[in-house]
């Protein structure tokens, strides 16, 4: 059986072709403007001076900061949800007074999540709980080079 050639049949739906005017004007004027942008920002030092101003210093930031960034991330396409699991694992505090989670957006104490994070490989390894520990390492990975520092090796721990 012969199945004859489709090149007569019309597409379904009206394919743009790019060839009008208007077609054409938009999509050289977005890319030049895209293109103009994109070099305004590599060739200025206040760029530069800008994203590391941006840069968040886990060694001292809220629950609501790493809440904050976490989702900015999540939403910008730079973190999956899973993993996140251990950003958000660490914006969780409860009260022992009352054993209810206390509120982050009233909660202005400052922590060390990199430390904290490397509590948590500790404490995982002594459990044996592998996967964790690959999770909390991911995310101490993470912070670091967020903030721009050289990783420590994981021996190096401060602890």
């Amino acid at each position: 059986m012969k199945i004859p050639a489709a090149h007569n049949v019309p597409p379904p739906h009206p394919q743009p072709t790019g060839s009008t005017a208007a077609n054409a004007g938009g999509a050289s004027s977005f890319a030049s403007m895209l293109a103009a942008a994109a070099g305004a920002q590599a060739t200025t030092p206040a760029a530069a001076q800008t994203a590391d101003e941006d840069r968040p210093d886990f060694t001292s930031m809220t629950r609501q900061d790493l809440f904050d960034w976490m989702n900015q991330q999540i939403r910008g396409g730079k973190m999956s949800l899973d993993e996140s699991t251990p950003f958000l694992g660490m914006t969780m505090k409860i009260s022992v007074a009352t054993g209810e989670p206390v509120d982050m957006a009233s909660d202005g104490e400052r922590i060390d999540f990199v430390a904290k994070a490397r509590g948590g490989i500790d404490g995982a390894l002594e459990r044996r709980d592998f996967d964790l520990a690959a999770r909390l390492q991911a995310a101490v990975d993470r912070m670091l080079k967020t903030q721009g520092m050289a990783q420590r090796p994981a021996d190096d721990r401060g602890g």
